[in-house]
């Protein structure tokens, strides 16, 4: 596995990127627009299943915009890090990832939840975010522990939690409302006392 680098802005961030050799994670940009839209419409009947339901302007621009200052004003409050997935080499946005619900006192602890473009689902793409974004979390954030819900037909969610080493916890009864639906969940988590992974990031 390659070795992953995440890199903060400033001594204050307003920003953070993480990177190695085969990709980049970073917060959305304005100039993101075209190729997001292309991919969330194109993978549209992929992904409805398994999100909360799509707006009437989901698509559009305006809302595009809303996301992305929402996403920063999360970021800079510590609330949640939103992040797309690019492909190093010819900067193709594949998917993304947000790490949210970040709690810090005595729980330190966040949710992570992710999306995939279908043209590049089930390629291994989003197993190499994971690697990225859980040192980050344990080295960078310095949480204890990273939360996953999915829901129990999402075979291929389970399939990568377990892989990527995160431990089924218990049964959520009605726990998210998912394409118009309320659905029940398999919680999953990891420990950073779980992986060294949090351990042998070089942060920069």
């Amino acid at each position: 596995m390659p070795k992953s680098v995440f890199r903060f802005l400033s001594r204050q961030p307003d920003s953070v990127e993480l990177e190695n050799e085969h990709y980049v994670m970073r917060l959305p940009r304005y100039q993101d627009f075209n190729q997001w839209h292309k991919l969330r419409a194109a993978s549209r009947q992929f992904l409805e299943p398994w999100e909360p339901t799509w707006r009437r302007d989901e698509l559009t621009e305006g809302a595009y915009r809303a996301r992305v200052i929402r996403g920063k004003q999360e970021y800079a409050s510590g609330q949640a890090i939103p992040l797309f997935l690019f492909h190093k080499k010819n900067a193709t946005l594949l998917g993304g990832i947000t790490i949210g619900y970040i709690r810090r006192g005595a729980a330190q602890s966040c949710m992570i939840g992710y999306w995939m473009g279908e043209a590049y689902a089930g390629q291994g793409h989003m197993f190499a975010a994971l690697q990225l974004v859980i040192p980050y979390i344990f080295a960078g954030l310095e949480l204890h522990r990273i939360e996953a819900a999915c829901i129990p037909d999402n075979a291929r969610s389970i399939r990568l939690l377990e892989k990527a080493g995160f431990q089924r916890e218990g049964y959520l009864r009605g726990y998210l409302k998912i394409n118009g639906q309320w659905h029940d969940h398999v919680m999953f988590s990891l420990l950073a006392t779980d992986t060294d992974k949090g351990r042998t990031t070089d942060s920069r």
